[in-house]
């Protein structure tokens, strides 16, 4: 069996105490956002897992997209990347 080589750390552990390794991120090719899958994409670059810019070419996201999660999250927590609460959360 061999190991793939990849840039950076292959796993991290989080402050809760869990792992996050590469192999826990969603798929490339993933379309369906849901608030889940985002928060692991969030978490990933602020553990240093993924750079912003590996996360933003490997799902193909904006900038601006990212940026956007990111402000929800650390603004209103998890439950600001669930898409019916997008209106309730960008009011504030």
């Amino acid at each position: 069996m061999y190991i793939k080589r990849v840039d950076g750390p292959r796993a991290v552990t989080l402050e809760d105490g869990t792992v996050l390794t590469l192999a826990d991120l969603p798929p490339k090719d993933t379309k369906r956002w849901v608030a889940s899958r985002k928060a692991v994409v969030i978490q990933a670059v602020e553990s240093g897992l993924l750079s912003k810019k590996a996360a933003m070419e490997r799902y193909a996201l904006s900038e601006e997209e990212f940026e956007l999660w990111q402000t929800a999250v650390e603004k209103h927590g998890l439950n600001a990347l669930k898409v019916t609460s997008l209106q309730k959360y960008r009011q504030l």
